[in-house]
């Protein structure tokens, strides 16, 4: 319990969010960091979390290059992919070709891209991200953000960063939404807000992982509702959620928000899974 605790003050004082500090503040912040640095580096030794083999360090989320270079390891995702929901393919089919996963769904926003392919790495790491509250891992996470995602959604202007919604009661058994940290990170670096007031999961929806392309748009059909907190009408929205499979609850927040008054609505994950 007290590493957990330290974990949140590290990820806390390690970044101003945003915020410009003072002289004074940048002082006592720079000498609490410390203090956390060595009390985490107490707790979680600086091995990696997932061989326990190697050295990584917090500031690497307790990954190693090892673990990232292996076959099953980091694989960025780079094109050709389908233009719509990302879809890698293989070969030369080009960037514009839109998937058969498309052809299906009718997907509402406006495109969908991932860091990285879902592969046993990632599962991993996001599997413990999101249900064992290993905060440790967050600033993998956001190197892969601050590589893939960002560099691209600079090149455009957006008004808001808005995470996938969980349920009031899986929320409280989680005790925290992994769409939100992610969608913080994102919106730390882009200085846009972050904007949790937005939607709201009103179905508690069952696990998707075994569920067909159809089932699964089935499933999170009239799970989303509009919190009308903020006005949107003509809004740049980047919608941000853990994992895209088919699109399927991602394309259902983006109907939300489109029929509200969004203009654009681009997704963004940190990994691209596949149906099985």
């Amino acid at each position: 319990m007290a590493g957990r605790h330290l974990l949140f003050c590290w990820f806390w004082y390690s970044s101003s969010g945003g915020r410009a500090l003072t002289s004074a503040q940048q002082v006592v912040q720079s000498a609490l960091k410390t203090w956390l640095d060595a009390a985490l580096g107490f707790f979680y030794p600086n091995v990696c979390q997932l061989c326990g083999d190697n050295r990584a360090t917090a500031a690497e989320g307790y990954v190693c290059e090892s673990c990232c270079s292996k076959p099953s390891g980091l694989k960025w995702l780079e094109p050709p992919f389908c233009a719509k929901c990302g879809t890698p393919f293989e070969g030369e089919i080009g960037i514009a070709f839109e998937c058969g996963n498309c052809a299906e769904l009718d997907l509402k926003f406006d495109y969908a891209r991932a860091t990285v392919e879902l592969t046993d790495l990632t599962r991993e790491v996001i599997h413990r991200f999101k249900y064992n509250q290993a905060l440790w891992f967050e600033p993998f996470l956001k190197k892969l953000l601050l590589t893939k995602a960002v560099p691209e959604l600079r090149e455009s202007r957006w008004d808001m960063v808005v995470p996938v919604p969980l349920h009031p009661v899986k929320r409280r058994e989680r005790e925290f939404n992994q769409a939100e940290r992610i969608g913080r990170l994102l919106a730390d670096a882009l200085v846009v807000p972050l904007r949790c007031d937005i939607l709201k999961r009103v179905v508690p929806t069952s696990t998707q992982t075994r569920l067909t392309r159809r089932e699964r748009a089935e499933n999170v059909k009239n799970a989303f509702c509009y919190k009308p907190k903020l006005p949107i009408s003509g809004a740049r929205v980047i919608l941000v959620d853990d994992v895209l499979t088919t699109g399927a609850t991602c394309g259902a927040c983006a109907k939300v928000l489109k029929e509200n008054g969004a203009a654009d609505v681009a997704v963004w994950t940190v990994a691209r899974g596949r149906l099985l």
